[in-house]
């Protein structure tokens, strides 16, 4: 499985290549166009249960698609939102996704949910992750352009819950509020994320509850 990123940042789409007999499962929804030769088939991956925990949970589809190469092809694949898209080759590794931020990986990764505990609570997302884990690349998408970090062992970042797309499992995190009442309320902070290393972290440079905010009351409404 090769892939190609195409029209980044701010229009991203994946590119993946497939040879004979390899699959690549992905987000219901995110397959744009295929060559002839590559078969689909929809499925709850991994089951009732962790089908219903992704989607109920984890706020991503019910069913996923799983594409094979009967002789080789190629496949597209774009996120909903205007963004970005990056491989992140897994090696034996878990790492964690915020919700939406999966968009497809080899057949052999494996994508579940994980209770994060009160410490978990993201803005918008509740208290799930997402949970990635095994060999194989891994393609991720965003809001608006992807910026990554290398935290060493013992580094710490703060990072608006809003921006946060994943991270390694090595990474320890808590949440807490941006700063005092004021500054919650008034200067439109609420919470954040500090994360320390050793580890990757993956951050988005536009907030989709932040935009969401800013659009709704430009809607019309009846009357």
């Amino acid at each position: 499985m090769q892939t190609e990123i195409l029209y980044s940042p701010a229009f991203a789409m994946a590119r993946v290549v497939l040879s004979p007999g390899e699959s690549v499962a992905a987000e219901s929804g995110a397959m744009v166009a295929m060559s002839p030769g590559v078969q689909i088939e929809t499925s709850v991956r991994g089951g009732l249960m962790s089908g219903l925990k992704r989607s109920v949970l984890g706020g991503e589809s019910f069913f996923m698609n799983n594409f094979t190469a009967v002789q080789g092809g190629d496949i597209m694949f774009a996120p909903t939102m205007s963004g970005d898209v990056v491989e992140w080759g897994l090696n034996n590794e878990t790492v964690y996704l915020h919700s939406g931020a999966y968009l497809a990986s080899a057949g052999s990764v494996t994508v579940d949910t994980s209770w994060g505990g009160s410490k978990g609570f993201f803005s918008g997302a509740g208290l799930i992750l997402l949970k990635i884990s095994s060999a194989g690349p891994l393609l991720v998408s965003s809001y608006g352009a992807l910026h990554m970090i290398e935290l060493q062992a013992g580094q710490s970042y703060t990072v608006d819950t809003g921006h946060i797309v994943g991270f390694s499992e090595t990474v320890q995190y808590v949440v807490r509020k941006a700063g005092n009442w004021k500054s919650t309320i008034l200067g439109g902070e609420g919470l954040v994320v500090d994360v320390s290393g050793p580890g990757r972290v993956y951050m988005q440079t536009r907030n989709p509850e932040q935009f969401l905010n800013w659009i709704i009351p430009h809607l019309p409404t009846k009357g």
